[in-house]
């Protein structure tokens, strides 16, 4: 006992019961006396575990296998830094940033491919799992609320450009892949005309929670009255459009019309639709879902992330062409970039090892299994037997 101290402090019940806030239950759970099976591992034990396994896994291994067999999976690298001898490149554009090279990839299926057909663009040897890659972002900026200094000074050293500030800042954001896909050529097995389709290629929640337009923005559709193929229409007329700076509005592809819009600071800002005008129009900014899949980084310094899919049932021997214009440059990374088009199963993609995996384990159990029992039955050992134990004579 500490010198000092009385046998009434040292007492557990110096205080009363309702006192002690910080006492456990006593009951069985709180206490640490709750019931639990301790198995003895005899020989008998491990051998019948070990066929269990080997039964379970040889039969899982070969099923996944053959599941990852019906996956198919088309790739084509189409630049690189450091290509293959012999391999001639698709799409090289070198150190041109920007480039807008326009060039044509044709597949074809080699098995029937049934929906959804998932279209991939994959970079190598690009960390984005580097800490000062991941943590250059202003995540209250990306969600269209303010942010103080502190959280801006996150986005070093790409906050501005110039006499600009960029919106959204950072790493991430300003390092968007803008290679730009189209798929101009195919067949489904109906004999309707194959679509590549770039919704729902981002997680809902990162949709809903994550990424929004800057406070003040604000658009609507122009006038019925407006001429959206005449560039000299009047929609967009005032200081209070930003699009009136620009000249015209933007007109939506897909049904024709057109809408005036209004970022604020204009004048000091540059926005996503203005860095990455080719891919991100002025509606959509942040909430683009290409850029949300690319602000999600990636774990391996290799890493594919969907760009579209197609949802029709595609036969053997269908031709597929793309149209790619090549923008991103990847010999400053010195890694390579290619287009993946694949099938999934209930597993995902196509993984080769997944199966083996399980049906090797599988083997090497049985195999365990045997040897061990084969031992049991001639040379066994009784369990607990004190002739081997050994003891110290000293």
């Amino acid at each position: 006992m500490a010198a000092g101290m009385t046998e009434r402090e040292d007492d557990e019940d110096v205080l009363d019961i309702s006192e002690q806030t910080n006492r456990p239950l006593d009951d069985a759970l709180h206490q640490q006396r709750v019931q639990a099976w301790h198995p003895i591992l005899d020989p008998v034990w491990v051998i019948v575990a070990l066929f269990y396994l080997g039964v379970i896994l040889v039969p899982t291994g070969y099923k996944i296998h053959s599941l990852q067999d019906d996956v198919v999976e088309l790739r084509r690298t189409y630049d690189d830094y450091d290509p293959d001898e012999g391999t001639v490149l698709s799409c090289p554009i070198g150190d041109n940033f920007n480039a807008n090279k326009t060039c044509n990839l044709d597949f074809y299926a080699p098995k029937d491919m049934e929906p959804p057909i998932l279209v991939y663009y994959e970079l190598t040897n690009f960390h984005q799992n580097h800490r000062a890659y991941v943590q250059s972002r202003d995540d209250f900026e990306l969600n269209g609320e303010g942010s103080d200094a502190s959280q801006k000074k996150k986005c070093d050293p790409l906050r501005v450009l110039g006499d600009m500030t960029l919106s959204p800042c950072g790493l991430i954001a300003n390092t968007f892949f803008n290679d730009i896909f189209k798929l101009v050529g195919g067949v489904d097995a109906n004999g309707f005309d194959l679509e590549m389709s770039e919704e729902g290629i981002a997680w809902q929640s990162d949709i809903d929670y994550m990424f929004n337009q800057p406070k003040g923005f604000r658009y609507e559709e122009c006038p019925e009255s407006t001429d959206c193929s005449d560039e000299n229409n009047t929609c967009c007329d005032g200081d209070e459009w930003s699009c009136g700076k620009k000249g015209t509005p933007w007109v939506d592809p897909k049904d024709g019309k057109c809408y005036r819009y209004y970022y604020p600071n204009e004048d000091t800002t540059q926005y996503l639709y203005e860095t990455y005008e080719d891919i991100i129009n002025p509606i959509e900014g942040v909430t683009n879902e290409h850029f949300i899949v690319w602000m999600r980084v990636a774990l391996q310094p290799s890493f594919r992330k969907l760009y579209g899919w197609i949802d029709q049932p595609i036969k053997k021997g269908t031709k597929l062409s793309f149209a790619i214009t090549a923008n991103y440059v990847v010999t400053r990374f010195r890694g390579s970039k290619s287009i993946i088009i694949t099938t999934n199963s209930i597993f995902g993609g196509r993984n080769i090892y997944f199966g083996p995996i399980f049906y090797v384990v599988g083997y090497f159990c049985l195999i365990a299994g045997t040897f061990f029992a084969v031992k049991h039955i001639f040379r066994p050992r009784k369990l607990a037997d004190p002739a081997y134990l050994h003891f110290k004579t000293d």
